[in-house]
């Protein structure tokens, strides 16, 4: 069985207008609610084989301030140029490229590409807030084995549902 935390990077700041989308940094609200919800999955119990992520700044934070929290070396953390404006093709390869030793990821990416392939895998329509985690079970033992009959949602959670 393989299980994935899709993660929508924490809320980010448009402060500076000279910042491309690239480099824009997480604002207050996403300073607290990364660490909110890396401690919440801290508390259920999960610990990540391995934790990717788009290499945007406020993406890379959100990695970092979750990996804190569940106790993984930031320095650990891979990034993955294609999950910056991914399709759900880029997000897919990722997963199927990963190592099958690695069994719970984290997957830290942008909307509207998580959005869509929340939408294709799992027929999920809701909008996926940011911050906010799928957590995504497959029955298969291998990432390549991966698809939209072998998946099912376990829980969708988000900092506004606590906060």
């Amino acid at each position: 069985m393989k299980k994935l935390y899709l993660i929508r990077h924490a809320k980010s700041s448009w402060k500076n207008l000279t910042l491309s989308d690239y480099d824009r940094p997480l604002n207050k609200r996403g300073k607290s609610n990364a660490p909110f919800m890396g401690n919440l999955l801290q508390q259920l119990g999960v610990k990540p084989d391995i934790i990717v992520s788009s290499p945007a700044y406020r993406a890379r934070k959100t990695a970092q301030l979750i990996a804190k929290e569940v106790k993984y070396n930031k320095k650990n953390i891979d990034y993955y140029e294609d999950l910056y404006e991914a399709s759900v093709n880029n997000i897919i390869d990722t997963l199927k490229y990963l190592d099958d030793k690695n069994n719970v990821v984290f997957l830290i990416g942008h909307n509207p590409s998580l959005n869509l392939f929340a939408e294709e895998f799992l027929d999920f329509d809701e909008n996926i807030p940011t911050c906010a985690i799928l957590e995504i079970e497959f029955s298969c033992q291998l990432w390549q084995e991966i698809n939209s009959y072998n998946c099912k949602l376990i829980t969708f959670e988000y900092p506004k549902k606590y906060l």
